[in-house]
C-alpha cells in the first residue's frame, strides 16, 4: 500500500531509524518565530510522510482510479488487438501469473518459456549471478549501443517522414494562426446548434414596469419629500464627478443612515436633474446651444478621475498617511505623500493645507518647504519662499526656487545675489547667476566666484573664456595653481594657445600636463584623454587633439598589444566622428611600426573613405617608400592617379613598382588594365607580349586571350587559348574562354568539346559544369543536359549552385512538380546553403513563401542570398519600408554581391526618390561589386568590358523582372 496523500511535512518521529531533525535554536526562535526548521532541507533517509501520526497503510479510491467495466476501452489509444478493453488486459495479467507447465510449453533449449522458479526465494548468491549476468548484458550491449542507436535513430526518421505525427502536418497551418486578428478568430462560426427552434428563439420574456405606488404601500415608513433642494443636486451623490450618479457608493437618494428606499425622491431628483442638464444645453427660446464649449470641456475633464487607483485604494492611503502623521509628525516624507495624495485625487486646496501644516510641524525640512512652494499659487509661494529662507537660510534649492518664481529678469537677479550673500560658496548659484548677467557682468561675477569657489574648475574655466588671451593664461596659471589634479584646465590651455596661433606651444603644454598630472598622484586613464582628444577634435582644435593622442596613445598598453589596441583605437574614433583623432592615431602607428604594411593599409583606407585624394597620394608615397615590396600600396597608388585622370603620372608609379618588385603578375596586369582603359591597345599587346616571356602565368595568358578576344581578334585569341593550354591545361578560365569564343562563332561541336576536354582536365570546375549544361539546354537537348548535370553531382557532391541549375533547368521546361521534388533533395543534402533556400521561396505558391522565408531565415541568417530573398518578397507584397530595409541589410552584409545592388537599385527606380537612387548608385561604385549571377553575366559580357560599375548597374537593373 501506498502512503497516504495527505502526509506532506508531518513533524512527528522519524522512521527507520533516522537522525532527528535539529530543533531551532533559541536565538532563531526569536528572530524568526514564523519559519519552521524543516523548511528547505532535504528530508531524511527512510523518512515516510505521516508515519508519525499513524496517517498511513490505506488506499482511497482516489488512488487507484473509478471501477471499469471488462468492455471499457484501455487509455492506451494504440495498444494491439488482444489488449484494448480492461477485460483484456486483467486475462493477460491473470495468464501471467500462473506457471504454465504444459509440455507444450517445454523446448528443448530454452526449457519452459516462463521462469520454473520464479515462486521460489530468491537468496544472495541468485543476486550475485544476477548481477553478474546484467554486467555480461551491459557489456555485450554497449559494443553494439552505437550501431544499434544509430540505426533506430535512421529507423524512426524514417518512420517519420513516412507516418509524420498529425501535428507536423499542420504546423505550417498553425504557424500561421499567429496572424489571424481577433476579430477574424471572434468571426469564426460556431458550431451547428442542435436544439430544437422553440429552444434556439425563447420569447423574451415581458416585463410590465411595476408602480411607483406598489413600492410605497409596501415600505413600513417614508418621508415625502416633494422637492429636491437645488443644493443636494449639486453637491450629492446624484451629479458626483463620476459620470453616472446613482452609482456613486453612497448616492444622494440612498444614504446609509435611512434604512428605507423612496421611489418618490428618485423620481422627483431624475425629474430635477434632467431639467437641469436640459436647461444646460438649450434655451427655451429658439433651441439653439447655449453651451460654452471651451467651458464645456473643461467640466468634462473635471467629471473625469485623475488618477488611476480605486477609491478604496485611496482611502486606505489615506489612513495610512494620516496615521504616519499622527505617529511621527516631525517626518517630512509623510506630508509631502499626503499632500501628493490630495494632488493627485484633485482636492489641491486640501493638498495645500496639509502641506502648510507640514511646514509648521517640520520647519527645518528643505523638501517640505519647496512642496509647499509648488503646490502653492504665484504670490502665496513667493511668500511660503520667503518664509523657507528665513527657516534655512543657507538653502541653495530653496533660493533657486524663489528665483524660478519670479518672473522678471531683474528681479530674478536680485534674489540670486541675495542668494550668494548667505552662501557663497556654492558654485550651482554662482553658475545660474551669471548665466543671467551681459558678458561685461559675468566675467566681474565670476572673478569673484573663483575667489568664493577656487575649487571649482567649470568657474575658472569660464572666467578664461571671457577673457582676454593674456589674461586668459593668467586666470588659467591660477586656476592650475588651485586645481593642481584637473586635467581639463591643462587642456584648455593648449586649446588657448592653439586658438592664439601658438601651435609650438601646444605639444609643451600636455607634456607639461602629464608630467605634472603624474607628479600630482593622478592617474592617467587614456580613455578619457582620448575622449578629451575627440571633443577637441569636434571643437576644431586639431593639434590639440593629436598633441594629446601623442601623448597619451602608448600609456598603459603592452608592446604586443600596441598595434592591434591603436587600431581599434582608430576605429573607435572613427566611428565617433572624430577624424583628426584617427589620422594622429595612425600617423603615430606609422612612426612605431614603420614596416608593417598592414598598419599603412589601413591608414591608406583611412584617407581613402575620409581624406581628401592628395593626402591619400601623399602617405601611398611614404607607404612605398617603407614597404617597397607590397605590390598593393603601388597599385593603389596608381589607380588614385588614374581615377583623377593623371594617366602618365600613374604609368610612372607602376613603371617604379616595376623596378622594385621584378616580374609581379599583378603590376603586369594593373598595366596592361591601365593602358587598355586608356585605348593604348598596341601598348597593352606589346605589355602582355613581355609579361609573357618574363612572368607566364595562367592569369598573364588569360588576360592576352580576352584582351585580343574584346578587341574582336577571334583567331587571335584563339591560337593564344591553344598555346596558353599547352602550358596551363587545368586552368578552367582557359577552357571556359575556348567554349565561349567558339559559341560566339556558333560553332556548337567545337564549344562542346573544348567543355568536355576541360571537364577532363578540371572536373571540380562548377562553370564549365554549367555552360556546357546550358549549351545542351540551348540547342534544345534537354536530356542531355539533364544528364551532364547529374554526373556533375555525383562528381562534385554537396555543390549547391549544381543543385540549383538542375532545379532550374526543370523550371524552364515547365515541369515545376520535378522542380520542387528536386529542390526538396537540395537541401536535405545542401541544408545550409543560401542560394538554394532564396530560390525555394519563390519556387513556392504566393501564400506559403513567408513561412518558407522563415524556414530559410532559421537556417541561414546572415546569408546575403537568403536576405535579398526577403527584400524581394516583401517588394512583391509592397511592403515598401520593410524591403528597403532589408536591401540595405543584404548590402551591408555582402557589398560585393552586385546581384543585391541592382535589385535594390531597380527597387529605387519603382519606388523611391531621384535621391535615393543616386545614393544607391554611389554607395554599389564605391563598393565595387564582383560578383553575383546577373552581375557577372553582364559585367563579363565581352560588349560591356569598357564599362564602370555605374553604366552596369543600370544595365542589369533593366534586364531584372518583376516576375517573382
Amino acid at each position: 500500500n501506498k502512503a497516504a496523500s495527505g502526509g506532506t511535512g508531518g513533524t512527528g518521529g522519524t522512521a527507520g531509524g533516522a537522525p532527528a531533525m535539529p530543533l531551532a535554536s533559541p536565538l532563531m526562535g526569536g528572530l524568526n518565530k514564523k519559519k519552521k526548521p524543516f523548511l528547505g532541507v532535504p528530508a531524511p533517509l527512510g523518512y515516510v510522510p505521516g508515519l508519525g501520526r499513524g496517517a498511513t497503510g490505506f488506499t482511497t479510491r482516489s488512488d487507484i482510479g473509478p471501477a471499469r467495466d471488462a468492455n471499457d476501452p484501455v487509455d492506451d489509444r494504440h495498444a494491439p488487438p488482444g489488449k484494448r478493453t480492461v477485460g483484456d488486459q486483467m486475462k493477460k495479467n491473470q495468464e501471467d501469473e500462473e506457471e504454465d507447465l504444459n509440455d507444450t510449453n517445454y523446448d528443448e533449449f530454452n526449457g519452459y518459456a516462463g521462469s520454473l522458479f520464479s515462486s521460489g526465494p530468491y537468496e544472495k548468491d541468485d543476486e550475485e549471478a544476477d548481477a553478474i549476468y546484467a554486467a555480461l548484458d551491459k557489456r555485450m550491449d554497449e559494443r553494439r549501443k552505437e550501431r544499434r542507436e544509430l540505426r533506430e535513430k535512421e529507423e524512426i526518421e524514417k518512420y517519420r517522414m513516412e507516418r509524420p505525427k498529425i501535428q507536423q502536418q499542420f504546423s505550417d497551418l498553425k504557424r500561421k494562426l499567429a496572424e489571424v486578428t481577433e476579430d477574424e478568430w471572434l468571426s469564426i462560426p460556431e458550431v451547428g446548434d442542435a436544439r430544437n427552434k422553440r429552444q434556439r428563439n425563447p420569447r423574451h420574456e415581458k416585463l410590465t414596469p411595476v408602480p411607483d405606488s406598489f413600492f410605497a404601500k409596501h415600505l413600513q415608513t417614508g418621508e415625502n419629500h416633494t422637492s429636491v433642494d437645488p443644493l443636494q443636486g449639486q453637491f450629492s451623490g446624484l451629479a458626483t464627478s463620476f459620470p453616472g450618479g446613482l452609482n456613486t457608493p453612497y448616492p444622494g437618494g440612498m444614504t446609509p443612515e435611512a434604512g428605507e428606499l423612496d421611489m418618490r425622491k428618485i423620481g422627483q431628483a431624475r425629474n430635477t436633474l434632467m431639467d437641469m442638464r436640459l436647461s444646460q444645453v438649450s434655451d427655451s427660446v429658439s433651441g439653439q446651444t447655449v453651451v460654452d464649449p471651451k467651458g464645456y470641456l473643461t467640466d468634462l475633464n473635471s467629471m473625469i478621475p485623475t488618477h488611476g487607483g480605486d477609491i478604496s485604494d485611496i482611502k486606505k492611503a489615506r489612513l495610512l498617511l494620516k496615521s504616519v502623521r499622527e505617529t511621527n509628525p516631525h517626518h517630512p516624507p509623510a506630508w509631502i505623500a499626503s499632500a501628493r495624495l490630495e494632488e493627485v485625487t484633485g482636492k489641491l486646496q486640501v493638498a495645500r493645507n496639509l502641506i502648510m501644516k507640514g511646514t509648521e510641524m517640520c520647519p527645518k525640512s528643505e523638501d517640505v518647504w519647496l512642496e509647499a512652494a509648488r503646490l502653492q499659487p504665484g504670490d502665496t509661494a513667493k511668500a511660503v519662499v520667503a518664509q523657507a529662507v528665513r527657516h534655512l537660510p543657507q538653502s541653495v534649492r530653496i533660493y533657486i526656487s524663489a528665483a524660478e518664481l519670479e518672473t522678471d529678469i531683474r528681479a530674478k537677479k536680485r534674489v540670486l545675489r541675495k542668494a550668494l550673500e548667505n552662501v557663497s560658496k556654492s558654485v550651482r548659484l554662482w553658475k545660474i547667476a551669471v548665466e543671467l548677467e551681459e558678458p561685461e557682468d559675468a566675467r566681474i561675477m565670476l572673478s569673484r566666484a573663483v575667489e568664493c569657489c577656487p575649487t571649482s574648475v567649470e568657474l575658472w574655466l569660464a572666467l578664461a573664456r571671457l577673457e582676454t588671451y593674456e589674461n586668459a593664461r593668467r586666470v588659467l596659471n591660477k586656476a592650475r595653481e588651485n586645481i593642481p589634479t584637473d586635467r581639463h584646465i591643462w587642456i584648455t590651455a593648449a586649446k588657448l594657445e592653439e586658438a592664439n596661433g601658438n601651435t609650438q606651444m601646444v605639444e609643451k603644454i600636455i607634456d607639461r600636463a602629464i608630467t605634472s598630472l603624474r607628479a600630482n598622484g593622478v592617474e592617467i586613464n587614456r580613455e578619457q584623454w582620448i575622449q578629451d582628444a575627440e571633443e577637441c577634435d569636434k571643437a576644431g582644435s586639431v593639434a590639440t587633439c593629436q598633441a594629446v593622442i601623442r601623448a597619451v596613445i602608448g600609456i598603459g598598453i603592452e608592446e604586443e598589444d600596441c598595434k592591434h589596441t591603436w587600431m581599434e583605437d582608430a576605429d573607435s574614433c572613427v566611428s565617433h566622428g572624430a577624424l583628426e583623432c584617427a589620422r594622429a592615431i595612425y600617423a603615430h602607428a606609422l612612426q612605431v611600426f614603420p614596416s608593417k604594411k598592414s598598419v599603412w593599409l589601413r591608414a591608406a583606407y583611412f584617407e581613402k573613405n575620409h581624406g581628401t585624394r592628395e593626402s591619400l597620394e601623399a602617405l601611398l608615397q611614404r607607404a612605398v617608400a617603407h614597404c617597397p615590396k607590397a605590390e598593393v600600396l603601388w597599385l593603389m597608388g596608381a589607380k588614385s592617379k588614374w581615377l583623377a585622370g593623371d594617366v602618365p603620372a600613374a604609368r610612372s608609379i607602376l613603371a617604379l613598382a616595376f623596378q622594385a618588385n621584378p616580374n609581379s603578375e599583378e603590376i603586369w596586369l594593373a598595366a596592361v588594365k591601365l593602358e587598355s582603359e586608356n585605348n593604348e591597345y598596341e601598348r597593352a599587346r606589346r605589355l602582355l607580349a613581355k609579361a609573357r616571356s618574363s612572368a607566364p602565368t595562367a592569369r598573364v595568358f588569360m588576360k592576352s586571350v580576352r584582351l585580343e578576344w574584346v578587341l574582336g581578334n577571334i583567331e587571335a585569341a584563339q591560337e593564344l587559348c591553344t598555346e596558353a593550354l599547352k602550358h596551363y591545361e587545368d586552368f578552367p578560365k582557359l577552357w571556359m574562354m575556348r567554349g565561349q569564343i567558339e559559341e560566339q562563332s556558333e560553332n556548337i561541336d567545337k564549344a562542346r568539346e573544348a567543355y568536355n576536354q576541360g571537364l577532363k582536365k578540371c572536373p571540380h570546375s562548377m562553370s564549365l559544369w554549367l555552360l556546357l549544361s546550358r549549351l545542351e539546354e540551348r540547342v534544345g537537348q534537354l536530356t542531355r543536359a539533364r544528364a551532364i548535370l547529374e554526373k556533375a553531382r555525383l562528381k562534385n557532391p554537396q555543390t549547391p549552385e549544381i543543385w540549383l541549375e538542375s532545379v532550374r533547368l526543370e523550371y524552364r521546361a515547365g515541369l515545376k512538380n520535378i522542380a520542387n521534388t528536386l529542390m526538396a533533395k537540395a537541401l536535405q543534402e545542401c541544408p545550409n546553403s543560401g542560394i538554394l533556400w532564396a530560390e525555394a521561396v519563390f519556387l513556392e505558391a504566393r501564400p506559403q513563401r513567408k513561412t518558407k522565408s522563415v524556414d530559410a531565415l532559421k537556417k541561414c541568417e546572415h546569408d546575403p542570398h537568403v536576405l535579398l530573398a526577403v527584400a524581394k518578397l516583401f517588394w512583391s507584397e509592397r511592403k515598401i519600408t520593410k524591403a528597403r530595409e532589408w536591401f540595405l541589410r543584404t548590402v551591408k552584409i555582402e557589398p560585393d554581391l552586385g546581384d543585391a545592388w541592382a535589385f535594390f537599385y531597380k527597387f529605387e527606380l519603382q519606388h523611391g526618390t531621384e535621391e535615393q537612387q543616386q545614393e544607391v548608385k554611389k554607395r554599389c561604385e564605391n563598393a565595387e561589386p564582383r560578383h553575383g549571377e546577373l552581375w557577372c553575366a553582364e559585367s563579363k559580357h565581352v560588349l560591356n568590358w569598357q564599362k564602370n560599375i555605374g553604366e552596369i548597374l543600370v544595365l542589369v537593373a533593366s534586364k531584372i523582372k518583376n516576375t517573382f
